[in-house]
């Protein structure tokens, strides 16, 4: 990969120690209770993993985007899909630190480093996908105040989320224009409500939550970078780093599900001989560790673009779009292959299935980017 070096490798090593101690070993009970353990983010604080690439001076790890990706990496290699660490990294710390006012930053940005506060972003409604400019969710000011009222769902972190960046019309008169990013710290918060925390078809133990605000009272100064309708710019702005970040675990899950393949075809076996001796289990996995080399070759391209500042909307359009699919595919193959016991959802092979569904929904659907990709052919 062009864009690893030493000091990556280094971090590789902290990242992946974290991952193996702290995650893996807590995968059925997260999934049961739907969440992960509070602590795991002031854990992840305390030896650095938060805020890797927000600068210093606002208690970040001064990194780059490769040191979020080598995170991601090492979550997904140990099968673990509950801790939202991608939206409170990658996400909504870049919010902060890319438009936030500079007693924004400091007020905020420490603490997400932490682990004090554990972050989500509300855009998607009841109502209302991947259509934003049609959200209904008002803040309406008045005198030094935002009045918030709407509901979202589907929302990461959702159910443990101290500060919450919620797209809202400040003026609900216009479409994108209207639109404005308000910041809600939800601790003592009147009028601010969890739902219940969804139950999904995959990704159990991670906290996707309803949420609700009923004359929600913010101060004037939690409107992020001070200046109202900027909303749906920023949103469009940090798009591209969102769908990188889908790109990042997906491709890293595809990895997963065909180094599990191959360990249970070498093990396991049929008519006398090992699954990995049939003709039709050797091509299976031929074309899916084809598909992982490709995929993992685009991804590099985008993320070498993305550090010189370079990913377009288009290049992250398509790169999310291609490495989503692939998991898909190739997910579903490596499950075949695991004949009965794929559908067991002991078997990892089966969680990576069914999580891998909704890498084509969540970030903008497979639809949504053949769209943004068709606007500049």
């Amino acid at each position: 990969m062009t864009w690893l070096d030493e000091d990556l490798s280094a971090f590789r090593e902290l990242a992946r120690s974290f991952c193996e101690k702290e995650l893996a070993p807590h995968q059925e009970r997260w999934a049961q209770e739907k969440q992960v353990d509070r602590e795991l983010w002031n854990k992840a604080g305390d030896v650095g993993l938060l805020c890797l690439s927000i600068p210093e001076e606002h208690g970040g790890g001064g990194g780059t985007f490769a040191h979020e990706a080598v995170l991601l990496q090492e979550q997904a290699r140990v099968g673990d899909d509950a801790w939202g660490v991608a939206v409170h990294n990658g996400i909504v710390a870049h919010y902060i630190n890319s438009y936030g006012t500079p007693e924004q930053k400091q007020r905020w940005l420490p603490k997400m480093a932490s682990g004090e506060l554990v972050s989500a972003i509300a855009m998607t409604e009841p109502g209302t996908g991947s259509d934003l400019q049609g959200i209904k969710t008002k803040a309406i000011r008045t005198g030094d105040s935002y009045v918030i009222n709407g509901a979202k769902t589907f929302i990461t972190n959702g159910a443990q989320a101290g500060l919450i960046i919620v797209a809202a019309k400040t003026n609900p008169e216009e479409k994108a224009a209207g639109v404005s990013l308000v910041v809600v710290e939800t601790e003592g918060t009147e009028g601010f409500r969890r739902g219940r925390v969804l139950d999904k078809i995959g990704m159990k133990g991670q906290d996707t939550a309803e949420l609700f605000f009923d004359n929600v009272t913010v101060p004037a100064e939690n409107l992020l970078g001070g200046v109202e309708g900027q909303g749906f710019v920023q949103l469009m702005q940090q798009l591209p780093q969102e769908r990188l970040v889908i790109a990042v675990s997906a491709v890293a899950a595809m990895d997963l599900a065909v180094q599990l393949t191959i360990q249970y075809t070498k093990e396991r076996t049929a008519f006398g001989r090992p699954l990995f001796g049939f003709q039709n289990t050797k091509f299976t996995l031929a074309d899916a560790a084809t598909e992982v080399a490709v995929s993992k070759a685009f991804l590099d391209q985008c993320i070498t673009r993305h550090l010189k500042g370079e990913l377009d909307v288009t290049g992250a359009a398509m790169v999310k779009m291609w490495t989503t699919e692939r998991l898909g595919k190739v997910a579903d193959s490596c499950l075949q292959l695991f004949g009965g016991y794929g559908f067991m959802t002991e078997y990892p092979i089966a969680k990576a299935w069914t999580s891998a569904r909704v890498q084509r929904i969540f970030g903008g659907t497979t639809e949504i980017m053949k769209e943004i990709i068709a606007r500049t052919l």
